[in-house]
């Protein structure tokens, strides 16, 4: 870990096998892949993975407007000279500021920065409603357009029965027929009422690595997230305003003792959202 004199750190992950990860117990899978107290009040703190060189971290802007830092590690001018951005808001209504523009998000709203953009920060309306704003950031080749789409927008999408528990919406933002990116994906996904899992029956898709971060978790609940190859799986427990890293060659599904909701963000070979190899229920270990 790296610290720079505005106290912002950059956590860095390395890669780690299918053969090494499924011989690593509770504390090692957690250490590795999940990352605890990601949302900082008033300040940020990025991990940096490099499963598809993926930077994460979430800010909470209460008492004063938070700026995306630059850090060392990144060898840059700025955060974003060869990076791109996805920003998605679920707290109260914020503010995104890009070299001078401001781009108002209420809670599911999300905002694309292109690569290039230079100025970056959050900020929230109400410090007594802040918003709470998750950041994915991968490499760029290309300069897009910077955008804001809000969720009505977002292609939202009925899945699911609730005689599965599994009725749920999904809205995409950033894709091959959204928001224009190099590389990033991203969207989220809202359980109704009564439903507990997420993305089952399971896929992988070994063309991108991807990373879910939860939210809307009540205190006194959890979700446990499976992990792993699909004949290898694992959990973690995780808790509200937690993410967890997937790598390319594993599953990523859950179940929550309550419903919940969760950001998912993907870097890699392509756009589309439908890539996924699918796995029957049935073979799964």
């Amino acid at each position: 870990m790296y610290q720079i004199p505005d106290t912002t750190t950059m956590e860095i992950r390395f890669q780690q096998s299918p053969k090494e990860t499924s011989q690593m117990n509770t504390l090692e899978l957690r250490q590795n892949f999940l990352c605890e107290q990601l949302v900082k009040t008033d300040g940020i703190e990025y991990v940096y993975s490099h499963y598809e060189r993926l930077i994460m971290a979430g800010v909470q802007p209460v008492h004063k407007t938070v700026s995306l830092v630059n850090h060392p590690e990144l060898r840059a001018e700025y955060f974003l000279e060869r990076r791109e951005l996805g920003v998605i808001n679920v707290g109260g209504p914020g503010i995104v500021n890009a070299d001078g523009t401001g781009y108002r998000a209420e809670k599911l709203s999300c905002v694309y920065l292109g690569k290039g953009t230079r100025e970056v920060s959050f900020a929230s309306a109400d410090k007594n409603n802040p918003a709470v704003f998750f950041l994915l950031s991968c490499p760029a080749h290309h300069a897009y357009e910077n955008a804001v789409m809000h969720k009505e927008a977002a292609s939202p999408a009925a899945l699911g029965d609730q005689t599965t528990a599994n009725k749920r919406t999904i809205y995409k933002y950033i894709h091959l027929d959204g928001i224009k990116s190099c590389q990033l994906v991203m969207g989220l996904t809202v359980l109704d009422s009564g439903s507990i899992w997420n993305t089952m029956p399971s896929h992988t898709h070994t063309r991108r690595s991807e990373v879910y971060f939860y939210f809307d978790v009540p205190e006194q609940h959890r979700v446990f997230h499976f992990m792993g190859e699909p004949t290898e799986t694992r959990h973690l427990v995780i808790a509200n305003h937690e993410a967890v890293i997937s790598p390319p060659w594993g599953i990523h599904s859950g179940a929550g003792t309550s419903n919940y909701s969760f950001i998912w963000g993907m870097a890699g070979e392509n756009l589309v959202f439908t890539d996924m190899d699918a796995l029957a229920i049935k073979d799964i270990r």
